[in-house]
Formats: structure tokens, C-alpha cells, sequence
């Protein structure tokens, strides 16, 4: 077989390095033909060395120009639509992923989405995209990538409802009040998973989990009021899916990434990796669920009905997260602050029409000059 082709966008980041750490063991079936990055040129000039792409782009135009890349934010597009290219692993972070998702699956490309934020933002048009370009959606956080192998290719009129874990995050046990001045630093201390810095604090919030809730509903095709959150410390169990009959299936394994992205890569095939530890239940025990609770972590409610409510509402819900995450980071606002600066520019920006690309752009651009002001 010809190795396949493989783009990855966001190549320095922590999906983007495990997808790299996946593809080294893998190179009979792929090879990594366009890499880029935003601003890490010095881990991107080693991941170019090392895997010899054809093309290589930096977003940041100051750190890429004298290497000889394609610089600016157009080189996550054209690395996504090169003929070269079998399968996009876009692994950008935030909104900056949306155009090259579109663009390939425009292309006819397999897009291995780790960027959630493209279909949160335009999960209509990103599926339009798909069907008038051939394309194909493949997820590759591993709640939907769990779901994906649960369903196997039974119609979606058998599946009941989905069931999307949370580990609750590094407060999960702390009273409301401690949770609201929680410090970066214990923000970032997640229990389980080893994450980049946005989208370790998203699960501190739960808000990571209003937008799995939201792909979930473009990527299945799931009314939300059939789609549930449940607390499971362990990150054991990644989802579960129940069927019209009242029977359920579960995707296990060990917290780690390079499962679903391999699978990603092969879906619906599975080829021979031992990149992941065998699975030992024993050691693993005891698995538990709790409730979410809602009045602790409201940004996840926030996300539910922001997806519910259609339009720009769930852009605006994106945007002003990631707006409000980095003023965190920055110690600008506190803990508490970022549901109240994602209700506050919901209710300033999210009542209108996204029906075009230009309008959800325009409604991300005004929801972070919100949430910059907010105070």
C-alpha cells in the first residue's frame, strides 16, 4: 500500500506532537507531507528535520520568514488542500482552524478534527463543506472518537442518547466559593490528562465539555436533549452510547491521546500499534460517576444552550471563552470571572443569524472585543 499522505496543522502543540509520536511508528502506512505551526520554530525546524515534509508553514510571519516556510495565517490552508495530502489532522487551537477545515474537506480531504472549535463555531457550513466537496469528518478527541467506535456503523436511528465523560477537572471536589478564586497554576493541574494550556483550563471550567456537546451534535447528527455529561474522575471510560433497545456500549482505555488519533487515521480500519499500554481493568478499578453540578461550573450550561439556541450564539460562546481564558492566563480576570464574561457577551452578541462565514466571523471579532472590556 502506498503510505498515505498526512497534513498536520498545529504540529507543535500537544495533539500535534502525539500525532508525530503515532506517525514515527507508523511510517509504512504514512508519511508526513505538510507540517505548520504559530509560533514554535524551533520545535517545528526539529519536526521538519526529522520527518522531511514537502511543506512546511508558520503562522507567525516574523519567526518563519528566513527558514524558507510559507508564513502567514494562509499556510493552514494550503498545507490542508495540497494533492500530496490524504488526511488533515487539524490540531490548531481556537478559531484559527475553521477556513483550513473547510478548505479541505472542500478538497475532498479526511479531516482528523482536534480542533472542536470548528465545528462548535460552523458546525452547518463545516458539514456543508463536507457533502459539496466529498470530504470526510473524522473526530479525533477521544469522547467522540469513543462514540465513533461505539456506534460501528449502525444507522443513527438505533442510538437513544450519548453519554460524554468528564473527569471534573482539578476542582472537582472544591466548594463553589474556593472555585471561584482558583489560581492559574491550580487551574492548570489537571488530574489526568496532560493538555496545552487552553484546553487544560477549559476543563477546569467544564466549558471543553458544552463544546464536545455541541460536535457532538453536528458530528452524529444528535438533538442536544439527547446528549448527556456525566462525571468520571478516572477518564477510564470515554463515552457511552445507548441504543433504542436499552443496550449500552462503552470505549475504554487508558488517558492517552494517541489512541484516537491513530484511530482517526485508520477509521474504520485498525492496524497493529503499541503505543498505548495493554489495559489492565484490576489495576484501572474502581470506576465512578458522579452528577455534574451545574451551579459550580456554569460555563458548561452556558455552551448547552448556546448550541440549543443555533445562530451565532455558539461562535460567540467560543470566542468569548477563549477570549476570557486568556485574560485568566494573563491574571486579568479571575476563575469565577470567565462564565461571567461568556454569559455577558452571549447576551450582548449571540442574538443573530450564522447562516454565512462572514456573519459567524463577525459575531467571533465582537464577542472578544466584549469580553477584552468586560470588567
Amino acid at each position: 500500500m502506498t503510505p498515505r499522505g498526512i497534513a498536520i496543522l498545529g504540529s507543535t502543540g500537544s495533539v500535534g506532537t502525539t500525532a508525530l509520536r503515532v506517525l514515527a511508528r507508523q511510517r509504512a502506512g504514512f508519511r508526513v507531507c505538510a507540517l505548520t505551526a504559530n509560533t514554535n520554530a524551533t520545535l517545528l525546524r526539529a519536526q521538519a528535520g526529522e520527518h522531511r515534509p514537502s511543506f512546511v508553514g508558520m503562522v507567525e510571519a516574523s519567526e518563519g520568514a528566513d527558514a524558507g516556510w510559507a508564513v502567514g495565517a494562509e499556510c493552514l490552508v494550503s498545507a490542508a488542500v495540497r494533492d500530496d495530502v490524504h488526511t488533515v489532522i487539524n490540531a490548531v487551537v481556537g478559531a484559527a482552524g475553521l477556513r483550513a477545515t473547510i478548505a479541505a474537506l472542500g478538497a475532498g480531504k479526511r479531516v482528523a478534527l482536534a480542533n472542536k472549535e470548528t465545528l462548535v463555531m460552523a458546525g452547518g457550513l463545516v458539514t456543508a463543506a463536507a457533502r459539496r466537496g466529498g470530504g470526510e469528518l473524522v473526530p479525533v478527541d477521544s469522547e467522540h472518537s469513543a462514540i465513533l467506535q461505539c456506534i460501528g456503523g449502525r444507522p443513527m436511528s438505533e442510538v437513544r442518547r450519548l453519554i460524554i465523560t468528564a473527569s471534573g477537572g482539578p476542582f472537582r471536589t472544591w466548594d463553589a466559593a474556593r472555585v471561584q478564586s482558583a489560581t492559574v497554576t491550580e487551574a492548570l493541574n489537571h488530574p489526568t490528562w496532560n493538555m496545552g494550556r487552553k484546553i487544560t483550563i477549559d476543563s477546569a471550567t467544564l466549558a471543553n465539555k458544552a463544546l464536545e456537546v455541541i460536535e457532538a451534535h453536528h458530528l452524529f447528527g444528535i438533538p442536544y436533549d439527547r446528549i448527556e455529561v456525566v462525571v468520571h474522575p478516572q477518564s477510564v471510560v470515554h463515552s457511552f452510547v445507548e441504543f433504542v433497545d436499552g443496550s449500552v456500549l462503552a470505549q475504554l482505555g487508558v488517558p492517552s491521546m494517541e489512541l484516537p488519533v491513530l484511530y482517526a487515521l485508520t477509521h474504520p480500519d485498525r492496524i497493529t500499534d503499541t503505543g498505548v499500554p495493554a489495559f489492565d481493568p484490576v489495576a484501572l478499578s474502581p470506576l465512578t460517576y458522579e452528577p455534574v453540578r451545574h451551579d459550580t461550573f456554569p460555563a458548561l450550561g452556558l455552551g448547552i444552550r448556546a448550541g440549543v439556541a443555533g445562530g451565532v450564539a455558539p461562535a460567540v460562546f467560543n470566542a468569548a471563552n477563549e477570549e476570557a481564558v486568556a485574560r485568566f492566563l494573563a491574571g486579568e480576570l479571575s476563575f469565577g470571572d470567565i462564565a461571567r464574561a461568556i454569559a455577558s457577551a452571549l447576551v450582548a452578541a449571540g442574538d443573530a443569524a450564522g447562516d454565512t462565514l462572514e456573519a459567524l466571523v463577525a459575531a467571533d471579532v465582537s464577542a472578544r472585543a466584549h469580553v477584552r472590556e468586560f470588567a
